[in-house]
């Protein structure tokens, strides 16, 4: 009896959502800045794949579908990037000591 490899791939995935769920909410708060770091790290090396993956047209179509999947995955790397970005700068704020009215 063998195993259907999309049910094989299928439960690896939700149980990597189930994990993920789990790290994620699971840091202190004083670590997720950090966090965020290594997530925009990782995203900015998608993005460099992205864009390896959109120009890596080897005939002569405008649009085909590595340079259609490598737009979507430049759209949603950036995505990431600037909304961790946001985040980062926010829980940075969060640190800052308010200034006292005299």
């Amino acid at each position: 009896m063998e195993i259907d490899p999309f049910i094989f791939r299928l439960s690896i995935f939700i149980l990597s959502i189930f994990v993920g769920y789990y790290v994620v909410w699971s840091v202190t708060p004083s670590l997720h800045t950090p966090l965020m770091s290594v997530t925009n790290a990782i995203s900015s090396v998608i993005i460099v794949g992205a864009i390896i993956a959109a120009l890596a047209n080897t005939d002569d179509q405008i649009f085909n579908s590595s340079s259609i999947y490598g737009f979507i995955a430049i759209t949603l790397a950036a995505v990431n990037i600037f909304g961790g970005f946001l985040v980062t700068q926010r829980m940075l704020a969060m640190y800052k000591k308010k200034k006292k009215d005299k």
